[in-house]
């Protein structure tokens, strides 16, 4: 059976009634389309990377500007991660296996960087939430899929003694890593407990400390990346690190302008090689999906060239009221 995926760079369309027929008949699909999936170099041009990331729902974070459910429909993501991927700038997605396996599947993965999460354990609310085992992808599991990345998240809780699993199985996942040549990025954050939820610290201080912890662990460094919040004083930040780091965009909780603005200035900095961006962009809080990552792109790359958007296939829509794109620019994001 063809590997053919349900895209193409002419017809940009994404076909779920395929994607899900897929799913359910030939599953084998998957492995033949990563298996034979065109890879590019992680660094290259201007040696700078646009990554947007797609692995919160695995982990229970759904809410995206105040609204609780923003990304509970499947349909809308992989609608509007297809149409993120095909802008000119953007050079990858972040995800879980579920995620990367349906972009496989819709053909949009070529010449991209694609980057495994591991996912976290300790999910949102739990009361073992600090006990962040992995549970997506393995180093293994990367090599196998050819991806390009790992990604980790690594919440460090001085209090709490769930991290000491967490920074035992961050320790395992790099050096599994360095001796598979597959580059892998730490995202850490000093994290308490705070009325019964958790919250990472996101002073200078703080996360200059938790860059200090995460560096050192592993048997090797050498392929550790990592993924750092823009905070107050990022000249600090960066001076107390030589790994290659991005920059990632969290909760849109603010104005979309501002962060740009900070995401700009903190680019300017050695040792910043770019962002990883994921419901900011995705859920923009007017709906122009199109505007906010041609936006990030310009930020990371320079100006992109203007494109055609992806379009959907009305009929694989239709019984799952998942809004088009077109309804984004309209009718905004209250989902």
């Amino acid at each position: 059976m063809s590997a053919a995926p349900f895209t193409s760079a002419r017809s940009t369309t994404v076909d779920f009634d395929a994607l899900r027929e897929t799913r359910a008949a030939h599953p084998e699909r998957v492995a033949e389309i990563l298996a034979t999936r065109t890879r590019r170099d992680l660094v290259r041009g201007d040696g700078r990377l646009f990554i947007v990331a797609a692995d919160h729902r695995a982990r229970g974070a759904l809410g995206v500007n105040g609204d609780a459910m923003a990304m509970s429909n499947r349909y809308s993501l992989l609608e509007s991660l297809a149409i993120a991927l095909s802008r000119p700038g953007v050079d990858g997605v972040l995800g879980t296996p579920d995620i990367i396996d349906d972009l496989a599947l819709l053909g949009l993965l070529d010449d991209k960087i694609v980057v495994g999460s591991m996912n976290r354990g300790g999910l949102r609310g739990a009361s073992f939430e600090m006990d962040d085992r992995y549970t997506a992808y393995d180093i293994d599991r990367v090599k196998r899929d050819r991806l390009d990345f790992a990604k980790n998240l690594v919440r460090i809780n001085l209090s709490d003694p769930g991290s000491l699993n967490t920074l035992e199985a961050t320790a395992r996942a790099v050096s599994d890593a360095a001796d598979a040549g597959v580059p892998i990025m730490l995202e850490p954050f000093m994290s308490a407990w705070v009325d019964n939820q958790v919250q990472n610290d996101l002073t200078t201080d703080a996360v200059i400390l938790s860059i200090a912890i995460a560096e050192g662990l592993g048997h090797s460094s050498a392929y550790s990346w990592l993924k750092l919040p823009v905070v107050p004083d990022m000249e600090r930040v960066m001076a107390a690190t030589t790994l290659p780091t991005l920059l990632l965009g969290g909760d849109p909780a603010g104005d979309q302008d501002e962060a740009f603005g900070s995401w700009q200035n903190a680019l300017r900095l050695p040792g910043v090689r770019g962002l990883v961006v994921g419901r900011s962009l995705l859920y923009p809080a007017d709906g122009d999906v199109v505007g906010a990552i041609d936006t990030a792109a310009a930020l990371v790359h320079g100006t992109p060239a203007s494109v055609p958007a992806v379009s959907v296939l009305p009929v694989s829509r239709a019984d799952y009221s998942a809004p088009t794109y077109a309804s984004h620019q309209q009718e905004g994001v209250t989902r």
